[in-house]
């Protein structure tokens, strides 16, 4: 079978397109023929070498999946042949999604909505996923409350603000002038350009000076310890990010500070498929490329900016 893989860590360039043995599912495992994959900020930093030795070369990268399930193994009891499904591979688990099948554990696995093309599935495991776990998990967030979710236009930022807002949350948003119509269409009840606008002074000026309930971040830098300012006492901030800065006035507010890692997405990607069916979250898909130029498409995802709006698909099949 087709794949592309990684023959060294650096920029795009070292993706190569090599033909491998098409695996074999053993013992409650699924062979599922891959239909679309995404670019996640994980891709490429395990390209460049920032993790380490967690992978061996040459590696197959892409976490998400989008496809049909092509053969089970001995004991599978919750899907059969032809089933659609959607999931997120973990990054330690091996080879990944840039390929044309992949083998997994049937407990990983999660039906496709119905109402979503492959393109579309795809953009959610790890993306919903992590938004899903930042908000819930960690934030614990609540009907009612208000939030502040840094980098509403990026793939993470866009499930967030609609399951906050499925969640019955007022949502404070940043990202640049170009995404303001976008983020407005997904749900944001207020909008602030993080180039020309200090949403701190926004926040504490509409707040009272109380602030927000959560903040969540989805970029990195300082913005989460500048974030701490309009986090209220006793409040929760989330980042899935690394972070700079000065934690510490998150003492004197008894506010929580939680770093997200997705772990177990299936919980996650079950009750997200139902808000989808229902029509109450809409994947944000930018841009597709082809397997055959995944390097572009990682190209692209680095340069961000106008432009990059939700996630950057790959597909691997037609649908």
């Amino acid at each position: 079978m087709k794949a592309m893989v990684i023959t060294g860590f650096g920029g795009p360039e070292v993706f190569a397109q090599r033909e491998v043995d098409k695996p074999i599912p053993g013992k409650n495992e699924v062979l599922v023929k891959v239909y679309a994959t995404s670019v996640n900020p994980a891709d490429c930093g395990l390209r460049q070498g920032l993790f380490g030795p967690m992978i061996k070369l040459p590696a197959i990268l892409g976490y998400d999946v989008s496809g049909v399930v092509e053969a089970t193994g001995e004991n599978v009891r919750d899907f059969q042949v032809g089933d659609e499904v959607y999931y997120a591979i973990g990054l330690m688990d091996g080879q990944g999604a840039n390929t044309e099948y992949h083998v997994t554990n049937e407990s990983i696995l999660t039906k496709k909505p119905a109402n979503l093309l492959h393109t579309e599935a795809a953009s959610v495991p790890v993306a919903g996923g992590t938004a899903w776990a930042a908000l819930f998990d960690r934030a614990s967030l609540k009907v009612g409350e208000t939030i502040l979710i840094h980098g509403g236009g990026g793939g993470v930022g866009c499930f967030a603000i609609q399951i906050a807002k499925a969640a019955g949350a007022y949502v404070y948003t940043t990202c640049g002038s170009y995404d303001f119509d976008l983020v407005k269409s997904i749900g944001a009840d207020r909008v602030i350009d993080y180039r020309n606008e200090n949403f701190i002074d926004i926040i504490l000026k509409e707040t009272g000076g109380e602030g927000v309930d959560v903040t969540f971040s989805t970029v990195p830098g300082e913005v989460l310890a500048q974030s701490l300012t309009v986090t209220k006492v006793e409040g929760r901030a989330v980042t899935v990010t690394g972070v700079q800065g000065d934690l510490n006035p998150a003492i004197f507010k008894n506010i929580t500070v939680h770093f997200v890692h997705l772990e177990n997405a299936r919980p996650k990607l079950e009750a997200l498929r139902k808000l989808i069916e229902r029509g109450q979250i809409k994947p944000v898909v930018g841009m597709t490329f082809p397997l055959s130029q995944i390097a572009q498409a990682h190209q692209r995802f680095e340069q961000g900016g106008e432009g990059v709006r939700g996630k950057i698909v790959v597909q691997v099949a037609d649908s």
